[in-house]
């Protein structure tokens, strides 16, 4: 007879089509069903928190529930960075754990519950008799609140006999939020009105708007109104229209397109928390402008929105379509009027002049080594950006990072195609060491495109055991870029200026191309930047016969990012 840990195997497998984890005791039997009675894949990693973080990253790359497990005790606690990287995140996931026997706790058992819950998440625990109901009730509140949901299987109930695993009901989601009161649809009118009439406005657009699936509408919107655009860094590629997109906004953003976002007049934000990074600390708009919020929060997330229209992003925007077109309103028959502003920040010409939106978005080329004889890493994010860019294999890419430092690099330098193609796993909770494990999930959700890592060397070491996970599963198609300068980046450029001590700071030098070495990669030191020639040699090279590529650059830890210096500028 199927055991409990079959009923929520079978259930959860209707939702799913990967686990990633680690064996114990506690989730023995589960991950036994799993194999024996279902068609999910499961992808072994090594350490709990890559468990977690994988299921993470394959949410966030294919969109669909991602599941993972660990056993109880220290494989649980193991877990809670992870998981409080996907609360944070917001990335709906199913955590299955084995925890205390319904007896009561044995001396190597905690509070799991009370853990999960300390770091956001909500722990659903089965019975013999409810555990395919109980699994489809963690499925729904994680789908439904945007929530990693943990699944828990107490020790004595795990191999119970359980019968005949029962039909459960599907999910019950909630629909997309419209905006239909009488309050938001007058408040879209006003809007509409606002930017009918705006000479400068600006569309900026984030991960929300993403997942509520508004690219498109947004970019007739952007038409309809003759609105520039800009991202978040998790909205990097969502309008269809790069042409008249400004970039990233924030410190990860170039100097000049910053400068023309702050001369607008009108700015309707989708989908977008307004973080302090993403509003330079509060300094991205000029007190002139006129800043609209739509999201799905309870109320505006930022106090510099003058207006709040809570509703889903493509819903909204659909709206404000509907309401100019009502207008017999046209971005083309719209007179455009001169403003007094500074000619070498926008040409008199027109808001939306392709050219200098380019010019404005163009970044620091940097030198090919620092004043210290290591890299420049802007040199070497350009040119690892060119190589990438230059054959269709590494075309079709996705890209994930680690946090440090050097998560600016990446950001400014090597374009993306759309949000599901660029990934920060840890940025939301400001952790480090993420990186390698975000690998593999990224890798299977996106089984035909070349999955990239940007690590450093801080986090790189700290996610060492699942170097392994990385090159195992991303043989072919992995490569990790590792911005190895020999210190915690962040720390010397923060701390390290204030005068603090620096031996705390710095890390002695880690030869990571011998390390991915030693688990079936192909390390690379990269000294000077003809050593970056490899990249294209291993892109030009069939996928079957490259192994996962590491690129262990030496660069120098003097060149600041300039998000970096903004938080120092806040800071001093």
């Amino acid at each position: 007879m199927p055991t409990v840990s079959a009923h929520v195997a079978q259930t959860l497998a209707q939702h799913i089509d990967h686990v990633f984890g680690v064996m114990g005791n506690g989730n023995a039997y589960f991950l036994d069903a799993l194999e024996r009675s279902t068609d999910v894949h499961y992808t072994a990693v090594r350490h709990e928190a890559g468990g977690v973080v994988a299921a993470d990253a394959y949410h966030r790359a294919s969109g669909r529930l991602a599941a993972a497990t660990a056993t109880y005790g220290a494989g649980f606690t193991n877990t809670l960075t992870a998981l409080a990287e996907a609360v944070q995140a917001h990335v709906p996931l199913i955590l299955v754990v084995g925890d205390e026997p319904t007896s009561g706790p044995r001396p190597w058992d905690v509070d799991q519950i009370a853990l999960a819950s300390a770091v956001g998440a909500r722990t659903y625990t089965v019975g013999r008799a409810d555990a395919a109901a109980t699994t489809v009730i963690a499925i729904e509140h994680a789908l439904s609140y945007r929530v990693p949901t943990v699944l828990a299987i107490p020790y004595d109930v795990a191999k119970l006999d359980a019968g005949p695993v029962p039909a459960a009901p599907q999910p019950v989601l909630p629909a997309p939020l419209a905006p239909s009161s009488p309050f938001a649809r007058a408040a879209i009118a006003d809007l509409a009105r606002a930017l009918a009439g705006a000479e400068r406005p600006v569309l900026l657009a984030g991960r929300g708007a993403w997942l509520a699936g508004a690219g498109d509408a947004l970019g007739r919107l952007a038409d309809a109104t003759g609105a520039v655009t800009a991202t978040t860094a998790l909205g990097r590629g969502i309008f269809p229209r790069g042409e008249f997109d400004l970039g990233v906004t924030g410190g990860f953003g170039a100097e000049a397109a910053m400068e023309i976002i702050g001369t607008a007049d009108v700015a309707v934000v989708f989908g977008a928390g307004l973080n302090q990074f993403t509003m330079r600390f509060g300094h991205l708009f000029s007190p002139g402008t006129r800043v609209v919020q739509v999201d799905i929060a309870p109320a505006a997330t930022h106090p510099h929105v003058g207006g709040f229209i809570r509703g889903d992003a493509r819903l909204v925007a659909e709206a404000l379509l509907a309401e100019l077109a009502s207008r017999n309103h046209s971005a083309v028959e719209k007179p455009r009027e001169p403003w007094l502003l500074e000619p070498d920040v926008v040409s008199r010409e027109g808001w939306r002049d392709a050219a200098l939106i380019a010019a404005a978005r163009e970044r620091e080329p940097g030198d090919p080594l620092a004043p210290d004889g290591r890299l420049d890493p802007r040199s070497v994010a350009i040119r690892i950006g060119e190589l990438l860019e230059s054959d269709p294999s590494t075309r079709d890419r996705v890209v994930v990072t680690d946090g440090g430092h050097f998560l600016g690099w990446a950001n400014m330098y090597w374009p993306v195609a759309s949000p599901d193609r660029m990934m920060m796993v840890g940025t939301a909770y400001q952790s480090i060491g993420l990186g390698f494990p975000s690998v593999p999930g990224a890798a299977l959700a996106k089984p035909d495109a070349t999955v990239v890592l940007s690590t450093g060397d801080g986090g790189g070491l700290m996610a060492l055991a699942d170097l392994e996970s990385a090159v195992r599963v991303a043989a072919g198609r992995g490569l990790a870029v590792v911005w190895n300068d020999a210190a915690y980046g962040a720390e010397v450029n923060l701390y390290g200026l204030q005068g603090l001590a620096r031996e705390p700071m710095l890390i002695p030098e880690v030869d990571f191309a011998g390390l991915a070495t030693s688990v079936g990669a192909r390390g690379v030191v990269v000294r000077e930047l003809g050593d970056l020639d490899v990249l294209a040699e291993w892109a030009g090279t069939p996928a079957s016969d490259r192994p996962f590529l590491l690129l262990d650059c030496r660069i120098s830890n003097t060149v600041i990012a300039p998000y970096q210096q903004e938080i120092i500028r806040v800071n001093s």
